[in-house]
């Protein structure tokens, strides 16, 4: 006996017995999955090459001599001899002060002298005829004795008067003040009729040498030490290292100078040690007490490579890596040492060797231990949106 269904739940039974094979089918049919794309990437070849480590420090610069111009007698100013701002040479007048008085002292002296010189004289004659009579019996040997104690006395009276005299004319030198080295001079800080003295805090003026000019450059300790032992262990090789000199409006002054030794101190406050460079100033065109930057080379690491700072990275304690192509097109993480920035690059000391290619393109997409497409660093088929550093200075 036959059942016979609704044709409404026929329909419904169909529809269902439809689905259910339709999604016995997806489930049955396996797609194969699609490989995963070979990263391309830029690579340049470590090439080993001298390379001048330089760095920026601040610094202020410095005549490399001044003088205060002070009075060494008391008196009234009576005239200034110089232009304020102008160059002077060493024993140049700048100021003379009233000499009347020290010229009176002077012309006392002078007779002093003369006084004492005839007095010697006369004792020299009683000295020399007393000793010819006690000789005879005519004067005792005590009087004799008294004679040439006279004359002695009489001679020391004239070398006290030559320095009486002496004195007196360095007074009348004095007042005609020179200068004392050759430099450019400041502001006048007395006028005439200004009553000067010896021991006055104030100096009259100040004189500069420019040339050569000072720059005092601040580095920091463990900077230094670190530098000495680079050189020492060979990694740099020390030389007269040349400083540029940058001006506060950022141009470079065009005279390069040279470095002298460094100070032997540190600085307790601030843990700094004061290096010292010396740049000629011909022109003048550097002025005492300016904040400039000074660009120092520190040496030069004889066989550096180059490598863009965008393709090294750093994990959290500082230390530096690059993926490198090694066997069969195969990418490798690589620890290196770059310490010192030169430009957009990193100075690679140790981890690399001449030949090793680095991956400097197609950073984003390129993994450890994948596979990759190499090619040129600037080739047409590495992706730029995949990542790229620019290419190392040659």
């Amino acid at each position: 006996m036959r059942l016979s269904l609704p044709s409404s739940l026929q329909t419904l039974f169909l529809g269902v017995a439809s689905a259910a094979c339709l999604a016995l089918s997806a489930c049955g049919s396996t797609d194969k999955p699609k490989d995963k794309p070979v990263p391309v990437v830029g690579v340049i070849v470590a090439r080993a090459q001298p390379v001048e480590l330089t760095t920026e420090l601040s610094g202020r610069t410095m005549a490399s001599e001044v003088a205060e111009v002070r009075p060494q007698v008391a008196g009234i100013v009576l005239n200034r001899l110089f232009a304020e701002g102008s160059v002077v040479r060493a024993g140049q007048p700048l100021y003379q002060i009233d000499s009347r008085v020290y010229a009176a002292s002077q012309a006392q002296a002078s007779a002093s002298l003369a006084s004492a010189q005839a007095t010697v004289e006369a004792n020299r004659l009683k000295a020399e005829r007393f000793a010819l009579l006690a000789e005879q019996g005519g004067v005792s040997r005590q009087d004799a004795a008294d004679a040439r104690a006279a004359y002695n006395q009489s001679r020391a009276q004239v070398q006290q008067a030559r320095a009486s005299l002496s004195s007196a004319q360095i007074n009348v030198g004095f007042t005609r003040v020179t200068a004392p080295i050759t430099g450019r001079i400041g502001i006048s800080m007395v006028t005439k009729g200004a009553l000067v003295t010896t021991n006055q805090a104030e100096p009259m003026a100040k004189v500069q040498r420019l040339d050569p000019m000072f720059v005092n450059i601040q580095q920091s300790g463990a900077d230094f030490i670190a530098l000495r032992r680079a050189i020492e262990s060979g990694k740099l090789v020390s030389g007269a290292a040349p400083v540029t000199v940058i001006l506060p409006d950022g141009s470079e002054y065009p005279v390069v100078g040279k470095l002298n030794p460094a100070d032997i101190d540190v600085n307790p406050e601030t843990g700094t040690i004061t290096v010292r460079a010396v740049v000629p100033n011909p022109r003048g065109e550097l002025l005492p007490g300016l904040f400039v930057r000074a660009r120092v080379g520190q040496g030069t690491v004889p066989a550096a490579i180059l490598v863009p700072q965008a393709a090294v990275s750093r994990d959290p304690r500082g230390r530096a890596s690059v993926l490198v192509v090694g066997a069969k097109d195969m990418l490798e993480k690589r620890e290196i040492v770059a310490d010192s920035p030169l430009g957009q690059n990193w100075v690679v000391t140790s981890g690399l060797k001449p030949g090793d290619r680095v991956v400097i393109e197609g950073l984003n997409s390129a993994r450890e231990g994948q596979k990759a497409k190499v090619v040129p660093a600037g080739s047409k088929q590495v992706d730029r949106k995949q990542g790229a550093a620019p290419a190392a200075a040659k």
